[in-house]
């Protein structure tokens, strides 16, 4: 499996840990914030971003759904609204996130639903051709293993399943470009270490969108672990992005 630039981006740069172990205790340690700060970053856009990732399910009418690299639950709780399906798995590596996601989940009232685990993309504790779609958002990023967890998605997806992916990305025009990295660099970090005391994460979070292979080249690794019908979709002049593949 290749190596990609993203992959070696770690959030505590003196840490002798894994990136994976890393990943997990930062969002363990701005997990009571990550929901607040979120909305409070992206203006509540990233609420409209979900709902249009999740639009590109609606044609397949999904029953079993898994979201990797769930979180808070957000994604999975806004999918059970809008495509009612008979089951969403959520598992992620961060039992911060999660406690806060179950919360959310029995608030709803639909845990019979919605079931959160603590789980790794890299080996997706589940058998082959076991869901109808994968969703992930804001989580490709945060893989260890780029190929390796794609290949794990698609593995647990039955024939013909989708992928949704949601993900950051850098804007191409010049002006926008410009306020997005003063934005990210200098704006971003300090209002996380405000509110979250944990301004690494929110460094983090810009070096891993600056390091990520986004758009085609996002799309040609889709496609080298076995995706079809693979496409992109810009959001927000170039700010996210959404990418589906189909097994």
């Amino acid at each position: 499996m290749e190596k990609y630039d993203h992959d070696t981006i770690v959030p505590y740069k003196d840490s002798e840990e894994s990136k994976k172990n890393q990943v997990a205790n930062m969002f363990d340690s701005i997990a009571h914030r990550y929901d607040f700060l979120n909305r409070f970053l992206s203006a509540g856009i990233d609420v409209r971003w979900r709902k249009q990732a999740i639009s590109y399910l609606k044609d397949i009418h999904p029953q079993k759904i898994l979201d990797v690299a769930t979180g808070t639950a957000d994604v999975a709780l806004m999918t059970e609204k809008i495509l009612k399906p008979a089951n969403i798995i959520g598992i992620d590596i961060s039992d911060g996130m999660l406690d806060i996601g179950r919360k959310k989940i029995e608030a709803a009232g639909v845990q019979t639903v919605i079931q959160l685990y603590n789980g790794d993309s890299a080996a997706i504790q589940y058998s082959d051709n076991s869901f109808d779609a994968v969703t992930v958002a804001f989580g490709v990023r945060n893989f260890q293993q780029l190929e390796k967890g794609l290949s794990e998605i698609r593995r647990v997806l039955r024939p013909g399943g989708k992928l949704v992916v949601l993900e950051f990305s850098r804007p191409k025009t010049p002006l926008v470009k410009g306020f997005y990295n003063f934005y990210m660099k200098a704006i971003s970090p300090n209002i996380g270490k405000l509110f979250s005391k944990n301004k690494e994460a929110y460094k983090y979070l810009d070096e891993s969108i600056q390091k990520f292979p986004e758009g085609k080249d996002f799309l040609n690794i889709l496609e080298k672990v076995g995706f079809t019908q693979t496409i992109n979709k810009p959001l927000s002049l170039g700010i996210c992005s959404i990418y589906c593949g189909t097994k």
